[in-house]
């Protein structure tokens, strides 16, 4: 079976570190289908849904703080599509682990549409304000910014490079 959830270039944001966590979350959702395709047990499933809903939050908070420093004019209401997602994940999550439902295709697919409607509306959204206005220069994050993201996640800098 080939891959269902690959990145493509019509994805790029335009910032090479949330270009470079977009690919990440699209490899975790590959992980996830391929444990479910390959019939891995729920277990291994379980564990790949925690690091695809970890990243996740991680990432979101990267995302913000740019939009933040940024003066993003649609900030709050971008973050609280970030928020409604974690907080559907997190309700799929319990009904998971309470037995109420299993990790499937179905789950996959709402993963995947979320994700790819997301970027291509949401997220190229701000990439348009971060280029108008200067904010980032190039492919890359400017220094100052980072380091503000950076701030903004206690005890996890730079994990971005390391994903």
């Amino acid at each position: 079976m080939s891959s269902e959830f690959k990145w493509s270039d019509e994805y790029s944001v335009g910032v090479e570190e949330i270009d470079v966590q977009h690919k990440k979350l699209f490899d975790l959702l590959e992980k996830l289908r391929t444990a479910i395709h390959e019939k891995h047990g729920s277990a291994a499933c379980v564990e790949i849904l925690e690091e695809l809903v970890s990243y996740t939050k991680v990432h979101f908070t990267l995302e913000e703080s740019l939009m933040r420093l940024a003066h993003y004019e649609n900030f709050e209401a971008h973050q609280q599509r970030h928020r409604d997602l974690v907080a559907e994940v997190e309700q799929m999550y319990q009904k998971i682990q309470s037995g109420g439902a299993s990790i499937s295709f179905e789950l996959l697919h709402f993963l995947r549409n979320w994700l790819t409607k997301h970027i291509l509306n949401e997220d190229m959204a701000y990439a348009k304000h971060f280029a108008a206005t200067g904010f980032v220069q190039g492919q890359s994050v400017p220094a100052p910014a980072m380091a503000a993201a950076e701030a903004s996640v206690p005890g996890k800098r730079k994990w971005w490079k390391f994903w």
